[in-house]
């Protein structure tokens, strides 16, 4: 017994608490890791749950875990329902889970190939001119310049909901207006982490199945449409399916998208060689927008992953029955991939960042949000020629989430 516990009290001990530091800078902690764990390291992210498990930092690493199908997600969505309770008493449920990117095969080939119907080129492509729309509409809102303003609650975060929402064939509803209100008060309040609230979740799933209710009765040109029309050999998504899609594509749409601009924004403005050079050449936006995902990935850590047996990352053996996270904005800074990749560099090459995942997983909306930013960072060069930030060394105030890397706020002059 003697033996079990000293074993047991090694174990705990081995176990690293993630810093509150880190949520304003991981990229130290983050280098740390990489060079001492061997790939991977244990850790106990805190906050009013704290969760004890893996993290997955290496480039080849994480590539590989991502495409491990013995890092479950079925199996995580599950077991992390257990443990907080979401598996009982009301609420939306299945509702916010019985989508493609918490599945396994065979149950996410089926998902996947059905939404891949509906989420066409075509359809993304035809989106140019909304979003230029919706990019003009925001920015004629702000004050006239030299006005100082919010640039993520003003526009990087009221863009993608309203894209989202015009994909979905929701503009025309009032509802819709009121949910992307509330959204938009939760993710820019004081306080929080950048995740939804649970109020606002609710409210969005009843606009979402009452939406599902009037598409059926009205179909029209319109991605929700698309997602009830979708067939498979007489196969087709159940309202719980197309009520979680929706709700996927509002909250991992919105959130990467928000912070792939606010991201791109700061780094053009801390790095005023860059913003010079790209107001010179437009046609640089691509390459720019690559190093961004690359150099601050907006979503830092991939979705959760479950071990249904013992698994060997870098070296490690990750024990069956743990959670797995994998940290994409660290394997996108290893040096063994990336010269000098703290430095921010858009000349560089940057073909293998895994910022959208890799493997089955790899993010279905990755061409939607490349277009938003293209358009956003385009058109705010344009118009305000000599955009600066409010203070001349301003400070970054980060969502303070493992999961999201993006700015709380981003207050800048409308030169």
């Amino acid at each position: 017994m003697a033996a079990e516990e000293a074993e047991a009290e090694a174990e705990a001990e081995a176990v690293e608490e993630v810093p509150v530091s880190f949520f304003g800078d991981p990229h130290p902690v983050y280098r740390r890791w990489r060079e001492l764990a061997g790939g991977a390291h244990r850790v106990r992210i805190l906050g009013e749950a704290p969760l004890e498990g893996w993290v997955v930092t290496g480039h080849a690493a994480c590539k590989a875990a991502l495409a491990d199908p013995r890092l479950s997600k079925n199996a995580a969505t599950e077991a992390f329902d257990r443990r907080d309770g979401s598996d009982e008493g009301p609420g939306p449920g299945r509702a916010l889970t019985a989508h493609m990117l918490n599945s396994d095969p065979p149950a996410h080939t089926r998902l996947r190939r059905l939404v891949q119907q509906a989420f066409t080129a075509r359809r993304v492509a035809a989106l140019r001119p909304v979003i230029e729309g919706h990019v003009n509409r925001l920015l004629d809102a702000l004050p006239p310049a030299p006005a100082t303003v919010d640039l993520v609650r003003d526009f990087a975060v009221p863009l993608p909901l309203a894209v989202v929402f015009d994909l979905l064939g929701a503009a025309e509803g009032e509802g819709a207006g009121q949910i992307l209100q509330a959204w938009a008060a939760t993710l820019s309040g004081e306080e929080g982490d950048g995740e939804v609230s649970v109020p606002t979740a609710e409210a969005l799933v009843g606009h979402i199945r009452a939406l599902i209710a009037h598409k059926r009765a009205h179909p029209g040109d319109d991605l929700l449409t698309a997602l009830i029309r979708a067939r498979d050999d007489g196969d087709r998504l159940s309202e719980a399916e197309i009520t979680s899609m929706g709700f996927l594509l509002v909250a991992a749409g919105h959130q990467t998208t928000a912070n792939l601009i606010s991201n791109g924004v700061h780094a053009l403005l801390t790095h005023p060689g860059e913003l010079a050079a790209l107001r010179a050449d437009p046609s640089r936006t691509g390459a720019f927008i690559e190093e961004v995902l690359r150099h601050e990935s907006p979503f830092s850590i991939a979705t959760m992953r479950y071990a249904t047996e013992p698994v060997t990352v870098a070296g490690t053996t990750i024990p069956a029955g743990d959670f797995v996270q994998i940290a994409l904005l660290s394997a996108n800074r290893d040096p063994a991939v990336f010269a000098a990749p703290d430095r921010f560099d858009p000349s560089r090459p940057t073909t293998g960042h895994l910022a959208f995942g890799h493997g089955i997983h790899h993010c279905l909306g990755a061409p939607l949000a490349r277009l938003q930013a293209e358009i956003a960072f385009t058109t705010l060069l344009t118009r305000y020629p000599t955009l600066r930030p409010a203070t001349p060394t301003p400070r970054p105030l980060w969502w303070r989430n493992p999961r999201h890397r993006g700015l709380r706020t981003l207050r800048v002059v409308l030169g």
